[in-house]
């Protein structure tokens, strides 16, 4: 039988270092939009969300208190957060749900006209495993209109909720609107699918997801002396192989007022550093292509 996952990666042969500007580590911090995407049957949806500051589902019934623990994101979390990103003057990634997009136009026209990337999450935010193939296209389609009428530039990015389905990458590549994917979590260092696609690894770690119920963090020090602690390991390595560095965020999580301070450790901690690139995916993944090609 041949084996169709790739252990070995690049051992052995990794790639030198070879960012702009000599740069030796490139961190990519992502901002999840999934407000207003959630599953909600006020919404229509077949049941209601059941993940985030509590672990509750309420069957059969609206849930308005899932639904204002996520709208908490776009009403005050985004403010903190695009506040700490302007004050290191740090370009990023706005990963967003098409329903999302539809829902709060203002905040991703806000977020491009302060220099950042807006890319695509899926339409609702729920995984595409168990998706049939014409449904997903037709999905991948929607969620890329939907962003481009919302903030006037088209998506060029992709990151499913978790798990992709079989044919995501390929339909990704039907669509032909997409230089990159983030459904990998199996590296460091970006790679080439093909010649005009890049695959840019992203991380469930260094993620403020894990202020979730039992994910481990609960001040604001938790994320931030683990995510700083990651950063200098990928900092030192970057010195003699290529490396990449993804964080990931959330509105609603990191946004709250006990949390926000470990995003501006973390800026504060890279920005004091020299030979640090931090830029939107969209950058790093032509970048790569650029260098592979």
């Amino acid at each position: 039988m041949t084996d169709q996952r790739d252990f070995k990666g690049y051992f052995g042969a990794e790639p030198a270092p070879n960012w702009p500007d000599a740069a030796r580590l490139a961190v990519s911090f992502v901002v999840n939009v999934e407000e207003g995407a959630e599953l909600s049957i006020a919404d229509g949806d077949e049941r209601n969300e059941s993940t985030y500051e509590i672990r509750e589902e309420v069957i059969g019934h609206p849930d308005p208190c899932m639904e204002t623990h996520f709208t908490y994101g776009t009403r005050q979390g985004y403010g903190r957060v695009a506040h700490a990103f302007d004050a290191h003057g740090a370009k990023v990634t706005f990963s967003t749900c098409g329903r999302a997009a539809e829902r709060s136009p203002w905040l991703l026209q806000d977020a491009v006209s302060r220099g950042h990337e807006v890319s695509c999450h899926g339409w609702r935010w729920e995984r595409q495993a168990e998706m049939a193939r014409s449904d997903e296209a037709a999905m991948i389609d929607r969620t890329h209109r939907a962003i481009k009428t919302a903030c006037g530039v088209p998506p060029v990015g992709w990151h499913t909720r978790s798990a992709p389905s079989v044919n995501t990458r390929n339909l990704l590549l039907e669509h032909g609107g997409f230089i990159y994917d983030s459904d990998v979590y199996d590296d460091d260092i970006p790679r080439m699918h093909n010649a005009s696609h890049v695959i840019l690894p992203y991380a469930f770690d260094t993620n403020d997801m894990r202020f979730s119920p039992g994910g481990g963090f609960v001040q604001h020090r938790d994320f931030s002396n683990y995510v700083i602690g990651a950063f200098d390991r990928l900092y030192a390595e970057g010195a003699n192989a290529a490396r990449i560095m993804s964080i990931g965020l959330h509105l609603r999580l990191i946004g709250r007022p006990g949390r926000i301070a470990g995003l501006e450790d973390v800026l504060a901690h890279i920005s004091s550093k020299p030979d640090v690139w931090i830029a939107p995916r969209r950058q790093i993944a032509a970048h790569w292509k650029a260098i592979s090609t």
